[in-house]
């Protein structure tokens, strides 16, 4: 069985605390992603799985053992490594066979093996072949059929994709996801690239300075992000927040007011609050006619434009004084705006532009804790007599 149980599992090093009460219950044949910056903790986490670092307090089970003090050969465990660490001096069949061999299996079993895992990882015809004759992927796909023949319960990848190319990753990550299909067993995957795990995963638990902030399916860490890091580290690019307060009519900032009714949310007026948006719930005002339940019209003016291909991100600043910071990751800033629109948008900078915020999709989070207060306004707008705003009614 490929289960996999973590109980208040904590790590530590003399004062520092790489991995902090951790829980997680993974389910035999689970494709799960430990995502997280560097440093959160998710490698020690993967690491503690796998048995090279044994937890300083807590339990650990695959299937119905306890492994917690196992070591890494009684596991059942698999582990495909960053840095792919192939013998250079052997050809791909020894490089896979190397462990079986070490385990003294008979040769009709280790070719059985080899054969297979040849065939799922797609490199037949290449068994004789030397490392230095192959491409980053061509050995990627080796160090993870080496894995595949000891048939393992459980599959853990420490960033196996970091080190290819961009082109490569994209190919691998449907390389994968086919293996996964193919294997049907449990693979824990670490990484700090989103795409990965958005892509690829069944759930994914996101990590922050060792501690589990939220594991649950990709479409609901983007949709219904549990607290601010989340929602700030899961969507490329990330979540716009704005920081204000809750005031009587609803969220009130120095440059975005929305409206709702704080009673419906449970939340007291005079709470310090941060909204968040990402930017494809930006909508020009031509376009506030696509959306159910827009917010007061915003003017900004537009900044910097970045043209994707498939999108434009455009840069609002919401102030005279709004200077864009392209390297700022931290989210916050009450006079700028990212918005996304389709690349067709006849759009340039220094334009005088109206926007409108999709409620529905707008987020509020507690400042003070960072939790998540409600994914959506769905409170119809009352008639305030606001410039440029347009009452709804009930009917």
């Amino acid at each position: 069985m490929g289960d996999v149980t973590l109980e208040h599992v904590s790590k530590h090093y003399d004062d520092v605390t790489a991995v902090d009460d951790m829980n997680l219950d993974i389910d035999d044949g689970e494709f799960i992603c430990l995502v997280g910056p560097s440093g959160c903790g998710k490698s020690t986490t993967m690491e503690m799985i796998a048995g090279l670092t044994i937890p300083s307090e807590g339990k650990m089970f695959i299937g119905d053992r306890e492994v917690t003090n196992l070591p890494p050969k009684d596991r059942g465990v698999a582990m495909v490594f960053q840095n792919i660490a192939l013998f250079p001096h052997m050809d791909v069949y020894d490089n896979i066979s190397f462990g079986l061999r070490l385990r003294n299996y008979d040769k009709e079993e280790i070719e059985r093996r080899v054969e297979r895992a040849a065939e799922i990882v797609q490199l037949q015809g290449m068994l004789e072949r030397m490392p230095d004759e192959m491409s980053g992927g061509q050995r990627q796909r080796v160090a993870i059929a080496r894995a595949i023949v000891r048939n393992p319960g459980v599959f853990l990848m420490d960033e196996p994709l970091a080190n290819l190319d961009a082109k490569l990753r994209v190919h691998m990550r449907t390389e994968l996801q086919r293996l996964h299909k193919e294997l049907d067993t449990t693979i824990i995957y670490v990484t700090h690239d989103q795409a990965e795990a958005m892509t690829m995963s069944d759930r994914i638990a996101v990590i922050d300075s060792g501690q589990l902030q939220q594991i649950d399916p990709p479409l609901v860490c983007y949709n219904e992000p549990a607290n601010l890091f989340v929602a700030g580290f899961i969507g490329s690019p990330s979540m716009n927040f704005l920081d204000g307060e809750v005031a009587a009519d609803g969220f009130s900032s120095t440059n975005i007011d929305v409206e709702f009714d704080p009673a419906d949310l449970g939340v007291e007026p005079g709470t310090d609050v941060t909204m968040g948006i990402r930017p494809e719930d930006v909508y020009l005002v031509d376009e506030e006619s696509l959306v159910s339940n827009p917010s007061h019209r915003i003017d900004a003016v537009t900044d910097v434009l970045e043209p994707m291909g498939d999108e434009i991100f455009v840069y609002l600043k919401l102030s005279e004084s709004a200077e864009t910071d392209l390297e700022d990751t931290s989210g916050v800033a009450n006079d700028q705006l990212l918005m996304s629109v389709a690349p067709d948008t006849d759009i340039a900078e220094d334009e005088d532009v109206t926007v409108v915020l999709d409620r529905s999709r707008v987020h509020l989070f507690d400042t003070a804790t960072g939790e998540a207060i409600s994914h959506g306004i769905e409170t119809p707008v009352q008639t305030s007599g606001a410039p440029g705003t347009e009452a709804e009614s009930d009917d």
